[in-house]
């Protein structure tokens, strides 16, 4: 699979996105909820014992019904529904933020498939060649042609081999066990990056200076702008809490046929708490101190995203420096060396100790190329997890 066709399968599948994606409807449902108002409420009587006539249940000469309703004063209704629609907004900002962390995973994950099988590649090559060396070295030195040092030489460096081998393998193992559950795939994948695309990622620059970048993060990072929103939140939410200070209203009307003044009157009546001190003002003192709280969360983490992206940003340009300090041809050079090595071994120009400490060498340097590789594109995409915005491939 491609990294394009990686990603596609993960945003359609990956269980852990699709859950999250209930987190905004149900903060829509929370929306629904907080413009729904009390219900009204119905009450009525009828006569139960008529003690002057000596009846029960004089249904027909005393009943009455009252009906009423919560009327919110003090913005009550509308604080509370402003202060659910920030929580959505947190909702889409928490959301937004694991799509990016995941997707970051995804390609991380990904690269490093690509570079452990490539030292796959590499590692077996190297260990067939050396195999077939070593079975025909057992074969002389159990002639007596060769001495039992030289043998023990040749496979200490196969011993090498096949433990790089070993672990490489469980890297990759592992690295597919993860994509798996990224993508939602069941079959494990096999990357394919083609060698253009692979340069063109190498050789990416971020746009302009460091300060940019900095600029960038703090416009686009979710995460920081969570924090900046969760300062509004706790404002909204401050303000609500005042507002429950404000005694609600309580309306209505009432028939009653026979126990008021009049037979058969109709009433207005009208209920409000008398505000001799304020119900609610622990929990507006708390909000005050979450908004404070708030502020200096956001401080923090504005201060510790410019951190992290100057860090990420020269963790990047040591890895780019370290790689590009070889040229193309030093790379060649190294490939037609070690092609002329095992030739001239094969031939007899060489001496054993001295095409062994090449193979070590050379095993090493390989190896070490393509984690340069790998180092590059993992520390940009680090960055780009960060920025937020599209500076890589």
């Amino acid at each position: 699979m491609s990294l394009q066709d990686c990603e596609l399968a993960f945003q359609k599948n990956n269980l852990q996105l699709l859950a999250a994606q209930y987190n905004i409807s149900m903060a829509d449902a929370e929306i629904m909820q907080s413009r729904i108002w009390e219900l009204p409420q119905i009450e009525g009587y009828v006569n139960a014992i008529n003690p002057q006539d000596k009846r029960i249940f004089d249904i027909g000469r005393a009943k009455g019904v009252e009906i009423k309703q919560l009327i919110y004063l003090g913005g009550k209704k509308k604080n509370e529904i402003q202060f659910a629609k920030s929580n959505k907004e947190l909702s889409q900002l928490q959301f937004n933020q694991l799509l990016v962390d995941l997707r970051s995973q995804l390609r991380e994950t990904y690269f490093n498939l690509v570079y452990e099988q490539k030292k796959q590649v590499s590692i077996e090559s190297q260990l067939k060649y050396m195999n077939d060396l070593l079975a025909a070295y057992k074969v002389q030195t159990d002639k007596g042609n060769i001495s039992l040092k030289d043998y023990v030489r040749l496979q200490s460096i196969v011993i090498q081999l096949n433990n790089d081998k070993i672990e490489i393998n469980n890297n990759i193992l592992g690295f597919q066990q993860k994509m798996k559950v990224l993508t939602g795939n069941s079959e494990s994948i096999l990357p394919n990056l083609p060698k253009p695309e692979e340069n063109e990622i190498l050789i990416s620059q971020p746009f302009g200076d460091l300060e940019i970048l900095k600029n960038k993060a703090l416009e686009n990072n979710a995460d920081y702008l969570y924090n900046l929103k969760l300062v509004d939140n706790s404002k909204l939410y401050a303000q609500w809490q005042k507002s429950l200070n404000v005694p609600d209203l309580n309306l209505g009307a009432e028939y009653d046929q026979a126990s008021g003044t009049f037979n058969n009157e109709v009433n207005l009546k009208i209920g409000i708490p008398i505000p001799l001190w304020k119900v609610n003002k622990g929990n507006v003192e708390k909000a005050k101190y979450a908004i404070q709280q708030n502020e200096k969360n956001s401080e923090y983490q504005k201060l510790n995203l410019e951190t992290q992206v100057e860090s990420a940003y020269q963790t990047w340009k040591n890895q780019y420096d370290q790689y590009f300090e070889l040229k193309p041809l030093d790379i060649e050079n190294l490939e037609t060396v070690y092609n002329g090595i095992l030739k001239n071994f094969r031939n007899g120009n060489i001496s054993l100790i001295e095409f062994t400490d090449f193979m070590e060498s050379y095993r090493q340097t390989v190896l070490q190329i393509y984690e340069m590789k790998k180092q590059i594109m993992i520390s940009a995409e680090n960055l780009n997890q960060l920025v937020q915005t599209k500076i890589f491939y």
